[in-house]
């Protein structure tokens, strides 16, 4: 481990499964390629802006490979979006400044970050401003440029897969229309592959705007085939074919005019409203990014982890540990940022959702 001795690891934005996986995959890995020093850094860039830190040794890596969250805490600051402060020499610094310097006093040879788009966005930043800095993709989203999967996507799929299958027997015994409403605010990640899993009648992600009618036909002529329930799987940021040609102000407007804070509620009402049928809301909100990570997101985890540990031991930094087709390998952090991986038009999935009957809304 030549060229890194002693390094810092985060893990900042949204909790997932996999994190703590990942957390044990990177020292234990760092341990056996030569002895290091491990500086664990509280509540992402917060903690690395105000010195909560803590040095982390062999046994608190013990136990966690199972464990939901992360035992680092998170947060999600973004130090290049958040202005100045006032350091405690009472010199105005930027916040970056504040990360660069407090590196330096930390004695760290390198800083290894667990996170999202935003995250790595932050990452690449810090790279080009002379850091050595390495980072993980996490996100139940599964948008993260670069990597065709992100260690906590699978176990929020089995999560939301399972609430979608519970939903089945409620809307078959009550003749309802049940809507699932998932995350995914710009990326339909996640309603794809949980909507496709569970079942789904219709299917709604942001990167296929719908039409009320046309789901509304669709539900009609489940209807008139004998089948009088239907379950809809809707992303967060699923949008109408009105909204999509709209500006994000306007968008917002016209949210705001209808009364509803979320899509799944409004498309209660419509779908009711056009139907008929009678209609209930789930929304799974934070239960799909908490809990015991899958079995493959532990293994993806710390596979990747255990990569992070390897680049850092040959002095490869400025990298996003990535999946693509059966390999890890590593991206050069510049490739991420400001990036969103989307499901592009014509995925296998949904031409697989099509055929087997599922509306899109398109």
């Amino acid at each position: 481990m030549a060229a890194v001795q002693r390094f810092g690891i985060l893990t900042s934005g949204g909790d997932c499964p996999g994190l703590n996986a990942a957390i044990r995959g990177v020292a234990r890995a760092a341990y056996g390629l030569g002895a290091v020093e491990v500086v664990g850094i509280a509540n992402g860039y917060q903690g690395l802006i105000s010195l909560e830190t803590r040095e982390l040794h062999r046994d608190d890596f013990s136990g966690i490979l199972t464990l939901g969250g992360t035992i680092l805490g998170a947060s999600r600051e973004k130090p290049y979006e958040d202005g100045e402060r006032v350091s405690d020499s009472e010199v105005a610094m930027s916040k970056p400044d504040i990360i660069k310097a407090n590196y330096r006093k930390l004695g760290l040879d390198c800083l290894v970050v667990l996170g999202g788009n935003g995250t790595h966005t932050t990452a690449h930043l810090l790279s080009e401003a002379g850091l050595n800095v390495i980072g993980l993709p996490k996100t139940i989203d599964n948008d993260i440029w670069g990597t065709d999967v992100c260690f906590g996507f699978h176990s929020a799929v089995s999560i939301a897969t399972e609430s979608i299958d519970r939903l089945h027997s409620t809307a078959a015994s009550h003749n309802r229309v049940m809507i699932a409403e998932l995350m995914g605010n710009k990326a339909g990640w996640l309603a794809l592959y949980a909507g496709i899993a569970g079942g789904g009648d219709v299917v709604l992600i942001p990167e296929i705007a719908y039409d009320v009618e046309s789901i509304t036909r669709h539900l009609e002529r489940r209807t008139t085939q004998e089948k009088p329930f239907s379950i809809v799987v809707v992303a967060e940021g699923a949008l109408s074919r009105e909204e999509a040609a709209l500006g994000k102000k306007e968008r917002r407007r016209l949210r705001e005019s209808t009364g509803f804070t979320t899509i799944g509620y409004r498309l209660a009402r419509e779908l009711a409203q056009a139907t008929g049928l009678e209609t209930r809301l789930t929304a799974l909100g934070y239960v799909q990014r908490g809990g015991t990570p899958s079995a493959y997101d532990r293994v993806l985890a710390t596979s990747f982890g255990t990569a992070a540990a390897q680049l850092m031991a040959s002095g490869d930094f400025g990298k996003m540990v990535a999946m693509r087709g059966s390999e890890i390998v590593g991206v050069p952090l510049a490739e991420v940022a400001d990036r969103i991986k989307l499901v592009p038009q014509g995925h296998p999935l949904v031409e697989t959702g099509k055929l087997v009957g599922t509306c899109f809304g398109d």
